[in-house]
């Protein structure tokens, strides 16, 4: 079977990058369930004194991460400025058109090799500025994760948290059943509709059945230097697939 491999999923979304804001809306809990780690995220955050809160959206795709994020922060009252970062340029183009209330900037940058420097902003640039790293499903299509969870550890400052939403059913044979049904009998058939010359659902389908289980991430991340790691699973039918992992910068 062809799918595509994680050193092309950049340009492969760049593929589907005009169509994949329809394939997100024919999902109808995938917004919620972004809010949902978003504001684990929001309510682990530092609080600064005298600066608003910085949060980078890493993976941040065509900026629903980065709504969901935007959308947690407002209710919580918090004065913010966030930066979403991704690998793929026609993605970020999408994101761009977007409307934001927020303070809000996009940047193209390898996640595996992050340059806070190359962001735009002064104030990130540099190692232990940000208060909060979201990825929502990046961590699987990075081939370095190691490397990836230890640049994120030195982006945060001290006490600084992040947050992964992700896709794991290595652990569970229910969740691997379910995840099979769903990608073969509605990921994969509507997105041969939307984009019928790409192979990223044949690839998502894939990435997450290679993926880590969630104690294996969880390892991961104690390695990279973070702290107080945990994660908790979805209920309904994504129970065993789709989980939500936590972990803190030392203070």
């Amino acid at each position: 079977m062809t799918h595509a491999t994680a050193p092309s999923v950049p340009e492969t979304f760049d593929e589907v990058a005009p169509t994949y804001d329809l394939m997100v809306a024919l999902n109808p809990g995938y917004h919620a369930q972004l809010r949902r780690s978003a504001e684990v995220l929001v309510a682990a955050l530092p609080r600064p004194e005298d600066r608003p809160v910085r949060v980078v959206d890493l993976g941040c795709g065509s900026g629903a991460s980065t709504r969901a994020l935007e959308a947690a922060l407002q209710a919580a009252g918090l004065p913010h400025e966030i930066v979403g970062v991704d690998g793929s340029a026609g993605m970020l183009e999408q994101a761009r058109r977007k409307t934001w209330t927020s303070p809000v900037h996009f940047a193209q940058d390898d996640a595996e090799h992050l340059d806070p420097a190359t962001w735009g902003r002064a104030h990130l640039a540099g190692e232990g500025t940000v208060d909060g790293v979201f990825a929502a499903y990046l961590v699987r299509n990075v081939s370095a994760r190691d490397a990836l969870l230890a640049g994120i550890v030195r982006l945060l400052v001290p006490g600084g948290t992040v947050v992964i939403h992700e896709y794991s059913v290595r652990e569970s044979r229910v969740g691997r059943r379910v995840w099979d049904a769903v990608s073969w009998g509605v990921v994969v058939p509507l997105g041969l509709l939307t984009a019928p010359r790409s192979p990223i659902y044949r690839y998502l389908w894939r990435s997450v059945v290679d993926f880590d289980g969630t104690e294996q991430l969880r390892s991961r991340m104690v390695a990279a230097g973070l702290e107080d790691v945990r994660s908790r699973s979805f209920g309904g039918w994504q129970r065993g697939v789709l989980h939500t992992f936590v972990g803190r910068r030392p203070a």
